[in-house]
């Protein structure tokens, strides 16, 4: 038998708006999947920031967080992520040094570098978009570190701490879509998660810069790479592909420019798309496992050989929130094993 461990599975909640529904009901299904999760054995579950959606409950992301970590007991509970643009570093280091306080040695601080949002609504967040706040980004990220970190005896007390917040050691995650936050997460020596559940063209180009160019850390001495993957598991196939229609009309949405609530699954989504959209939509979903125990099973596998991934965070929006718990279920328990592939920090 194989000594080779299982890659641990974690979940990515969007607090999805299904059609007919609101968000309290939303924030209901959160809840009960997160102590659903937690009781099957997923690792982490994280709550993603967005705002001005129709579709999505998450806009309040600290907020989120509080709520599930308060309604589960050990699951690790954070933030997948914050988009640190719309934010000032210190109000971000109060937040999550007080859940760290609340609930301590289960809250994560994922950071993102895009706005996560339209113009309008990022002005109105806080920012101007006039003064290049994403380029401020590493900035951003050492400052709201330095208050989270234990103070340094052998210098004088900073004149701005996080209270709560300073000491507490968070454990900070940068996230992204591209090479650059891979880029900034091996140089600072943090993990990093890629969101390949919705832009996975440079998937396998930022593993490879941010395991080759990885500064070990004090916190973090050897890499650790988070791949998320969209996940629709089902008692069979065809079940399973009806369901992620779902995914699949949100996204065609998104290529219209058209937001709403997470629509019913159909039976054909030839009557839906042209050809164009269809291979734009399929392009952006192109990390995603769907079907039965077996498909799941071999589809996270080979996701998992393919990247080497430490941990995998699955998505899986569905209409009906039976069927997303059920999901869960089945995804759990098709966690793959650790990678052949000889990968170096």
């Amino acid at each position: 038998m194989s000594s080779t461990p299982t890659v641990s599975l974690s979940v990515l909640d969007l607090a999805p708006i299904a059609e007919g529904e609101g968000p309290a009901d939303a924030l209901r299904h959160s809840l009960e999947l997160a102590r659903h999760a937690e009781s099957i054995g997923y690792r982490r579950y994280w709550l993603a920031e967005h705002h001005n959606m129709d579709g999505l409950a998450c806009s309040a992301t600290a907020v989120l967080v509080g709520h599930i970590a308060g309604g589960t007991t050990s699951i690790r509970v954070g933030s997948g992520g914050v988009m640190l643009p719309n934010h000032a570093p210190l109000v971000i280091a109060e937040q999550f040094g007080t859940l760290a306080t609340l609930y301590p040695g289960r809250i994560d601080l994922g950071l993102g570098r895009a706005p996560g949002t339209d113009r309008a609504t990022a002005r109105a967040l806080r920012r101007t978009l006039q003064g290049g706040d994403e380029e401020s980004f590493p900035q951003d990220v050492l400052e709201l570190q330095g208050y989270l970190d234990r103070p340094d005896e052998n210098r004088p007390p900073e004149a701005v701490r996080a209270i709560p917040g300073i000491g507490t050691q968070v454990p900070i995650w940068l996230l992204g879509s591209s090479l650059y936050s891979a880029q900034l997460a091996a140089y600072l020596g943090m993990p990093f998660a890629f969101a390949s559940h919705f832009a996975p063209d440079q998937l396998m180009q930022a593993l490879q810069v941010y395991r080759s160019t990885y500064r070990p850390s004090e916190a973090h001495p050897t890499s650790h790479a988070m791949v998320a993957v969209n996940v629709v598991a089902a008692d069979d196939d065809a079940s399973a592909a009806f369901q992620f229609t779902s995914i699949q009309q949100r996204f065609l949405g998104m290529v219209r420019g058209r937001r709403g609530p997470l629509p019913p699954p159909v039976e054909d989504m030839d009557a839906r798309w042209n050809p164009a959209e269809r291979a734009q939509v399929e392009r952006m979903l192109a990390v995603s496992v769907v079907g039965g125990p077996d498909t799941v099973r071999a589809g996270l596998q080979a996701l998992a050989d393919r990247t080497g991934a430490d941990e995998l965070i699955v998505a899986g929006a569905m209409h009906d929130h039976a069927a997303r718990l059920h999901s869960y279920t089945l995804a759990a328990a098709c966690a793959p094993r650790g990678s052949k592939t000889p990968w170096t920090a």
